[in-house]
């Protein structure tokens, strides 16, 4: 039943995705990359854009097989039969839209825009469906499975390379550019962000439909205490974390929650150091790592990073009472009943004066330094958790640090007292 489910979904998102590059299309500002090519030859041969979709996703699959050779798998098959589909699906969708003709050049760009929009709506069904990848995408898991090349550089590059094939087609045949326009690059960028910024908002879809089979119920050591520390650049969270588990006898971690994430990523300790609880725009973000959404195989290399260090937090947390800092634990273990939420903060000149000192910063470079990374785990947490960082509401208790450490542990050892009470 899922299964059925799941290829309804999965045409669905195909019908979806030809009426999106139809109406890419019908704006003339050029096409889709994966579509500039059949679009070129169809504006020069006697056959359609569906035909000539066909024809090249045929070609790629042929390339995937001589790529992977054994390796490839006998599902990937299926991409034949969806490709005929798709090309045919982009035929309907043409006939359709056959009295869309925009004449003012902002008429184009709605019309552009507004194919954008539902292409990435049907790109986002056919991942969530996970069943069959289209020849575009298969052929770039194939050359990043047989090359060991990484995703987003490979998908980047074969985007790229269409383009300019297409381009240099229609030079070919009409001694200009015609066909590959400014559209082509924009939906190159557009589409794929699109259906991320979709699947980000939608994940709980995923579990809704396919809950079944993919939901697992989640054990957890129910003596074990949780305290996580979110905390303002230079309030002190690391060291009050550090002597607060000292103090209770529970397992501190900081730093060692990188080390662990190295090992079940492939990622190097430095590498991940630098990328964890970092984020200047999540736009942006999306907006670089939009190719990803293409891969059911691979992730955004911060999406894997949260991945596993969540993982990791879950874990230990599961293991022995301890003391965690950073990383969204307060959402990661939002449902466990046994954890203290805390929130460290202070004045902007404490914190300022405490990192000049412990970094020996002069008091501009402090200040700058705060304001970059405040900002920055304020955005990688609004990205990853949904909410605000550092809104009240989100903790069970928030503490001005500057009143001293010894006032900020016996508050935190107090409300844990307050905790534990109401559990008994």
């Amino acid at each position: 039943m899922e299964k059925i489910k799941r290829y309804v979904i999965f045409i669905i998102g195909i019908f979806i995705n030809s009426l999106g590059v139809s109406l890419i299309t019908k704006a003339n500002l050029g096409t889709s990359p994966i579509s500039s090519i059949p679009y070129v030859l169809s504006l020069n041969f006697p056959f359609s854009l569906g035909n000539f979709t066909i024809f090249f996703s045929l070609l790629l699959i042929l390339l995937q097989l001589l790529i992977l050779r054994i390796n490839f798998k006998l599902e990937y098959i299926l991409q034949i039969p969806v490709s005929i589909v798709f090309g045919y699906f982009i035929d309907v969708c043409m006939a359709l839209f056959k009295s869309v003709q925009p004449e003012w050049y902002v008429a184009k760009i709605l019309c552009l825009l507004a194919g954008c929009i539902i292409l990435g709506i049907g790109v986002y069904m056919e991942v969530l469906a996970d069943v069959v990848m289209l020849p575009g995408e298969a052929f770039v898991r194939a050359v990043v499975f047989q090359w060991k090349t990484e995703f987003g550089i490979t998908k980047v590059a074969f985007d790229i390379t269409m383009t300019v094939v297409a381009g240099i087609l229609s030079f070919c045949f009409v001694k200009r550019l015609y066909g590959v326009r400014e559209g082509t690059i924009v939906a190159a960028v557009l589409v794929g962000f699109i259906a991320r910024f979709i699947g980000r908002h939608l994940s709980f879809l995923n579990q809704v439909l396919f809950s079944s089979a993919d939901v697992k119920p989640e054990k957890q050591q129910q003596n074990a205490i949780s305290i996580v520390i979110g905390r303002q650049y230079g309030s002190g969270g690391h060291e009050i974390g550090r002597v607060l588990a000292e103090r209770l006898s529970f397992d501190f971690y900081d730093k060692d929650i990188i080390q662990m994430t190295a090992g079940s990523t492939g990622y190097t300790p430095k590498y991940i150091s630098q990328r964890e609880e970092k984020m200047t725009n999540s736009l942006i973000f999306d907006m670089f790592n939009q190719m990803y959404v293409y891969s059911q195989e691979h992730t955004a290399p911060e999406d894997a990073i949260f991945e596993a260090e969540a993982n990791v937090v879950k874990e230990v947390s599961q293991k022995s009472n301890c003391v965690i800092v950073g990383r969204c634990a307060d959402y990661i273990l939002r449902e466990h009943r046994e954890c203290l939420k805390v929130f460290l903060f202070a004045p902007i000149e404490f914190r300022v004066k405490r990192i000049m000192k412990t970094e020996g910063l002069s008091e501009k470079e402090a200040r700058k330094k705060i304001q970059q990374n405040d900002r920055q785990r304020a955005e990688h947490y609004r990205y990853y958790a949904h909410q605000i960082w550092g809104l009240a509401s989100n903790y069970q208790i928030c503490i001005d640090t500057s009143a001293g450490m010894e006032h900020t542990e016996k508050m935190i050892l107090e409300m844990l007292e307050s905790i534990k009470r109401k559990e008994g």
